[in-house]
């Protein structure tokens, strides 16, 4: 069901601009990367698998976010998300079943990300990247749906207040998911339940 809409509503030419960095970068200059986004299904109920960053590495310091990052030359999208998750979190590809790929986000960082949505099995035995994740953790993809767990609030760029809202959720068990990660998962409750 998750990978049929997933194909319907994907359009490999648009950049999702619910967030509205796509207009504003529409002239510039985007780097490529990719994020796999792993669902597990987990007491019976479907579960997205996020990770927090460390304060040591070199981006995102201490936010939950998806495996993923920069594109290497040459690589799909799916590749590049896929080659993340391992070196991120031990997720070995014949692990994953990729069901589809939402609509590009473009980032308040310059990137152009390709979300990709995977099957993963669960439990599961990580080996992280230490430098790079401190933990992995499930929120409830009915839970990330409900209305009352998260909130938008409006952002300056460039010292200018934004037009359009960031989407930041509320505390799930110690752990807090918001900005272009927030963003990818509001994209696939809307290709999923709507």
């Amino acid at each position: 069901y998750i990978a049929q809409r997933l194909k319907q509503a994907y359009q490999p030419c648009l950049a999702a601009s619910t967030d509205g960095y796509a207009e504003l970068m529409r002239n510039g200059t985007l780097k490529c990367a990719a994020v796999l986004m792993p669902l597990v299904r987990r007491e019976g109920e479907w579960h997205l698998v996020f990770t927090r960053r460390t304060n040591d590495g070199e981006h995102h310091k201490g936010q939950g976010s998806f495996p993923g990052g920069a594109c290497e030359a040459g690589e799909t999208a799916e590749q590049t998300a896929l080659r993340e998750a391992v070196e991120e979190i031990g997720l070995q590809q014949a692990d994953v079943r990729i069901l589809g790929r939402l609509n590009d986000v473009v980032t308040i960082t310059h990137y152009r990300v390709a979300p990709l949505v995977g099957v993963m099995p669960w439990p599961y035995r990580f080996q992280l990247s230490t430098v790079e994740v401190g933990c992995v953790f499930l929120i409830p993809l009915i839970w990330l749906t409900q209305r009352e767990n998260w909130e938008e609030h409006l952002v300056t760029l460039d010292g200018a207040l934004c037009p359009f809202p960031a989407v930041i959720y509320h505390e799930y068990e110690g752990e807090v998911v918001w900005g272009a990660t927030a963003r990818m998962v509001q994209n696939l409750i809307k290709v999923v339940f709507e």
